[in-house]
């Protein structure tokens, strides 16, 4: 029992380094962009003189909310006339001018357009038109919404458009070209289509069109590079119209960019990750309880209790070098007697979600405690509970320490002539120095890194050795765990002690982060009464 109990202590010991280094390694959250986001929104569909489009405008209306909700300040313009819309794009113009070179400008516009000469236009809802040498009278260029963006030398520019529905002016000599032309953009621009160059656009049939209905689902989508985000709409726009529309898009992007960046967790959660991971496949309960009590309100809690169960229910904890306990031959049968039927107690009810807090309450007053009433109390009134396996460990582990102190209390008093050889034997394999060691007296033993260091300075270094076999180098080395609890003078001086109560037992032999030396020094120390 003592040297399983040894074994608990330094495999207890190790993890609870191994959770200080996981705390301290885990890098602070990083800022989140804060350069300005513009976007013009367009949605031109109730036109006078040509084909009225019923879409625009609800594809406007939806893509600007998307795009509000990831910290676009949004300007939309629904119906505009050729004043209204230049206007509209000056201002946009001017607003990314001043927002300066971080800032991301977007332009959308939804309604009809055309091309002439290889130029694309914009149709305002006034527009009309009987020959096509007046197109740039009638019509917005869409070079001239490029032309602002490259004015403003910001870094990010994106212009998307859900255009060439159909040709409103097919019948025109010189307009009868199907789509838009693909326009040649200016460093740092995404420029994006709703169907390929010289194609038609569909209109949509269910209040939005293909384009934009894809467009709005993929925006929201966490951590996806903008390329990425208009590759998915061109596979979910080639699917929904049967391979009839195929989206387009080219890049002179420079940077990278996403629409909604990937939640950044704190270091809190880094840490609590990196234990459960390193935690999540072990056959012993130890490092689970130890995550457990660190973590009482994981998200990997449930999977941490299950974890637990299985070790427990399935003896599946670590293997132990203790030499195979005789057979013993059963005792004689005795005469059988009659039992009288005993009624089987009534599996318990389950517990109500409402009782999931109490349970909450009580576990943390049973951890707070370590009193063996409160584990039992919890065990009494949810046996099943949540933290029932938790709460059955800490019992069992409260039980054998109690059982240890039963045995050396019962002991007979050692003679006189035995306390000194044990006394001369423990000093001898303890250290050279002997128990007039301090807590703030240089080791003039161990190993030469050591040497000339108190327990009280060689506690604030960095490990020597990984606390626990296998783990990854960056999560000890050249790392401090001077602020863990372990680390202070009084529980130093228990784990000495524990060395001490263990004679001549290997636990003073297993690996420690600062050697086995430095538990030699540590035990003659405790011996000497943590002076």
């Amino acid at each position: 029992m003592r040297r399983e109990m040894m074994k608990m202590f330094d495999r207890a010991a190790v993890w609870i380094v191994a959770l200080c280094m996981a705390l301290m390694i885990s890098q602070p959250v990083q800022a989140a962009d804060t350069a300005p986001r513009i976007a013009l929104i367009i949605g031109n569909g109730a036109y006078g003189s040509v084909d009225a489009l019923d879409n625009p405008v609800p594809d406007a209306v939806l893509i600007a909310d998307t795009l509000r909700a990831q910290g676009f300040d949004v300007t939309m313009l629904t119906d505009a006339d050729q004043v209204t819309l230049n206007r509209g794009i000056a201002q946009f113009g001017r607003e990314l001018r001043e927002a300066g070179k971080d800032a991301t400008g977007l332009f959308y516009y939804a309604g009809h357009a055309v091309q002439s000469f290889g130029s694309n236009f914009l149709l305002p809802v006034d527009a009309s038109l009987t020959n096509a040498a007046d197109l740039s009278l009638v019509a917005i260029p869409a070079q001239a919404v490029l032309r602002q963006m490259f004015s403003a030398k910001n870094k990010t520019n994106i212009v998307i458009l859900d255009a060439c529905r159909n040709n409103p002016f097919e019948a025109i000599p010189d307009l009868n070209d199907n789509g838009l032309a693909e326009m040649k953009s200016p460093t740092g621009t995404f420029l994006a289509y709703s169907t390929s160059p010289g194609a038609v656009a569909l209109d949509g049939l269910d209040g939005n069109s293909p384009f934009t209905q894809a467009l709005a689902r993929q925006i929201p989508v966490a951590g996806v590079p903008i390329e990425q985000v208009f590759k998915n709409v061109r596979v979910e726009v080639i699917e929904k119209t049967n391979g009839q529309q195929t989206p387009w898009d080219s890049s002179s992007l420079t940077g990278n960019f996403v629409f909604k960046a990937k939640k950044q967790i704190s270091a809190e959660e880094r840490a609590e990750l990196q234990l459960w991971n390193s935690v999540k496949d072990s056959t012993d309960p130890v490092p689970v309880v130890l995550f457990m009590r660190s973590y009482p309100n994981s998200a990997y809690i449930s999977d941490a209790r299950d974890l637990l169960s299985r070790i427990l229910n399935n003896d599946l904890g670590p293997e132990t070098n203790e030499a195979p306990v005789a057979e013993v031959a059963p005792a004689p049968e005795e005469p059988k007697q009659e039992v009288a039927a005993v009624t089987p107690t009534p599996a318990p009810e389950p517990v109500p979600v409402d009782a999931t807090k109490d349970q909450e309450d009580m576990i943390a007053a049973a951890q707070a405690s370590g009193a063996e009433a409160d584990y039992a109390a919890y065990l009494a009134k949810y046996p099943d509970g949540i933290y029932a396996e938790f709460a059955a460990f800490e019992l069992k582990i409260i039980a054998e320490k109690a059982e240890r102190a039963q045995i050396a209390a019962q002991q007979p008093a050692p003679k006189e002539e035995d306390v000194v050889v044990a006394a001369v034997q423990s000093r001898a394999a303890a250290a050279p120095m002997g128990t007039d060691l301090t807590f703030t007296m240089p080791f003039t033993s161990g190993i030469d890194i050591l040497m000339g260091k108190s327990i009280e300075q060689i506690v604030t270094l960095s490990p020597l050795n990984p606390p626990i076999e296998g783990i990854p180098e960056e999560l000890w080395k050249d790392q401090q765990c001077s602020n863990c609890h372990q680390w202070t003078k009084e529980a130093l001086c228990t784990q000495g002690t524990t060395y001490v109560t263990a004679g001549n037992d290997d636990a003073v032999s297993k690996p420690h982060p600062f050697g086995g030396s430095f538990k030699l020094n540590l035990r003659a120390w405790a011996d000497g009464g943590c002076k």
